[in-house]
């Protein structure tokens, strides 16, 4: 469930439960999806607030992460972390390209509480019973606090 575009690499989550599937990609549920991206250039302060503030691309859609932080600089490059709660079609790529910054890679580390940790490239394992728990507790969390607002 879920979905990553094909130069993106990381965590998927796979169910033959439709109902259940259909709650933890809703995007009214506003779960997270946290993603660490290689960047083809320093990052500053300039370009976090920016992706944090939602940034216009040339369709005239506003596209923004709910937390963004800078996790490494090299001497080219960067890596971030960006926080979405709603993930629209390609969203990050096509944000960082409207501010001319190149994505080099891109990694979804975790959805809500469940990360991917040292997980390789292809392999899989199941869901714990209390990682199970953790994602249930947090769309009902999200569900309650999506009512109040």
């Amino acid at each position: 469930m879920g979905r990553l575009d094909k130069a993106s690499e990381g965590l998927l989550l796979f169910t033959n439960d439709s109902e259940w599937a259909a709650q933890v990609t809703d995007p009214a549920r506003h779960l997270e999806k946290t993603y660490h991206v290689q960047i083809g250039t320093k990052a500053d302060t300039r370009l976090i607030e920016a992706v944090e503030r939602g940034v216009e691309i040339e369709t005239g859609e506003v596209l923004g992460v709910k937390r963004a932080n800078i996790l490494r600089m090299g001497q080219k490059n960067s890596w971030l972390e960006l926080v979405l709660d709603e993930g629209k079609n390609r969203q990050i790529r096509r944000m960082l390209d409207s501010r001319r910054v190149e994505v080099l890679r891109l990694v979804r580390v975790a959805i809500g509480p469940v990360q991917l940790g040292a997980l390789g490239k292809g392999a899989h394992r199941l869901l714990s019973p209390p990682e199970k728990q953790l994602l249930d507790r947090a769309l009902q969390l999200n569900s309650i606090s999506g009512s109040n607002d």
